[in-house]
């Protein structure tokens, strides 16, 4: 346990490719230059690069531990950790504010990384409560793929398209450039299926789900 008035929560935020990872691992890599013992986390869904690192889309990365809920991290947090890092944090359930904040108040410094919308623009899980709370907020932005400006939100290029021809819209679609790129306000679509009927993006850029076969058939 690290000294009480040490304690605290920042949180890096932005849209999609705009360095919040990067940022993350580099106050990571600044604790351990001081020797301080950090350790990482993400959630198991995210398995995008590595299944136990933070990578970002840079390919930098470092070494950490997945779990499927908060409150694994704060079971799996040793008693010398001096700062704990949690990417992606906008996947895990309001529980992660609660686990910060017992970090924070036991002398530990808590870095989150994690998109504060969804793809619709939308606060996206924990991250409005964690922005709340935090002593230090960091926004990034990214650059607009269609009009170069700074980028705040993420679009979403695909989407599932059932047997049926419903396309389906889950919040959580865990993916990089092949899934999403980054937009500006004015630039962003959020409804997607308005989208997909309008003819903005490729039928190509459509994931076809293809029906399952009777085996007893």
């Amino acid at each position: 346990m690290g000294n009480l008035h040490n304690g605290q929560v920042e949180v890096v935020c932005g849209s999609m490719f705009s360095g919040k990872t990067e940022e993350l691992m580099r106050r990571l890599k600044r604790a351990q230059y001081a020797k301080q013992k950090i350790q990482v986390f993400k959630p198991v869904i995210d398995q995008r690069y590595s299944t136990d690192h933070v990578q970002s889309h840079d390919a930098n990365r470092i070494l950490s531990t997945p779990v499927t809920t908060a409150i694994e991290i704060l079971e799996k947090v040793e008693d010398n950790t001096r700062v704990v890092g949690i990417d992606e944090a906008q996947f895990f359930d309001e529980t992660l504010v609660d686990v910060a904040q017992k970090l924070a108040y036991r002398g530990t410094r808590v870095i989150c990384a994690g998109l504060d919308m969804d793809f619709r623009g939308q606060p996206f899980g924990p991250m409005p409560k964690l922005l709340a709370i935090a002593e230090q907020v960091t926004k990034l932005s990214a650059v607009c793929m269609v009009c170069g400006e700074p980028a705040t939100r993420s679009q979403r290029l695909v989407g599932e398209v059932e047997p049926s021809g419903a396309t389906t819209e889950d919040q959580v679609l865990v993916g990089a450039h092949d899934y999403y790129e980054a937009r500006c306000r004015f630039c962003h679509e959020p409804n997607t299926i308005t989208s997909f009927q309008t003819g903005l993006f490729p039928k190509s850029k459509l994931i076809q789900k293809t029906p399952e076969k009777n085996e007893t058939a």
